[in-house]
């Protein structure tokens, strides 16, 4: 037998035959030795290998974006003043999706929804007149509703409804634009409607929301192209409710950093009401 301290070991890199005893020829591998073969193995593969992993990596982060943009959350900005003071142009929202009933890619079908849109809801939605853009507005008539305004006062099934959200900007004018006529065909056929309509911004209705559709106008009235021009919104239309301000910067200015520069700090993490 050999001594102990010259007996070959498997941890000092000696290989063993099927019976657990060393080759006659084999002879030990120093440290060095085996590091310099990890490397040497290594080396052709390390490239490959990484390259691999953050493959899969983005991959997954890719496919888990578009899971997480399509079905549950989305980020919109604030282009205009229609919905002044609620939002302000260069708000950034997260709007919920899932809340309405996700639509499906390349489908009409749309995921069960958690509840219906109702009343005094901030809502996003494509523009019927044009579905590549976005539009958000405060639904203020769900089907069934009779709508109408009265000097700039919205009234809901003959009920004055307080909205202490609102803004006026332009109070003493009251333009009559032809874009309204298309209200005309919404008007209860009663003997004042048959006299004549002549809808104006601040005076209109009564208009009955037809079904499956929503009536929606701008918190800032004065200034807010919404129902009272283009018409309904079919429900197919709704994408979501905004829920957070996560971001918000002052892009009245002609600062170039104004993103980084002008941030409203107060008006991070806000919630939309």
């Amino acid at each position: 037998m050999l001594p102990n301290d010259s007996a070959p070991s498997p941890i000092d890199g000696s290989t063993l035959d099927d019976s657990g005893s060393a080759p006659a020829s084999g002879r030990s591998i120093t440290p060095a030795q085996r590091m310099d073969a990890l490397r040497e193995l290594n080396r052709g593969r390390s490239s490959f290998a990484f390259l691999s992993e953050w493959s899969k990596i983005l991959l997954v982060s890719i496919g888990l974006f578009g899971v997480i943009r399509t079905f549950l959350v989305e980020a919109f900005k604030i282009p205009s003043g229609s919905m002044e003071n609620t939002l302000q142009v260069g708000d950034f929202l997260l709007v919920n999706k899932l809340v309405y009933g996700a639509e499906v890619p390349f489908t009409h079908a749309r995921l069960p929804r958690i509840r219906e849109p109702k009343r005094g809801d901030v809502i996003v939605f494509e523009w019927p007149e044009d579905r590549t853009k976005n539009f958000v507005k405060r639904l203020v008539g769900v089907p069934g509703d009779t709508v109408e305004m009265r000097e700039g006062t919205l009234v809901r099934n003959d009920t004055v409804i307080k909205e202490g959200y609102i803004e006026h900007t332009e109070p003493d004018m009251d333009p009559a634009p032809e874009d309204f006529r298309w209200q005309r065909d919404y008007v209860p056929r009663t003997s004042a409607a048959a006299i004549g309509y002549h809808p104006s911004r601040n005076n209109w209705g009564p208009l009955v929301v037809p079904k499956g559709n929503y009536f929606v106008l701008g918190d800032n009235r004065d200034n807010s192209l919404d129902s009272r021009y283009w018409g309904f919104v079919p429900d197919s239309l709704v994408k979501g409710r905004p829920f957070v301000i996560y971001y918000s910067y002052a892009p009245d200015t002609v600062d170039t950093f104004a993103w980084l520069t002008h941030i409203r700090w107060t008006r991070l993490g806000e919630r939309i009401h």
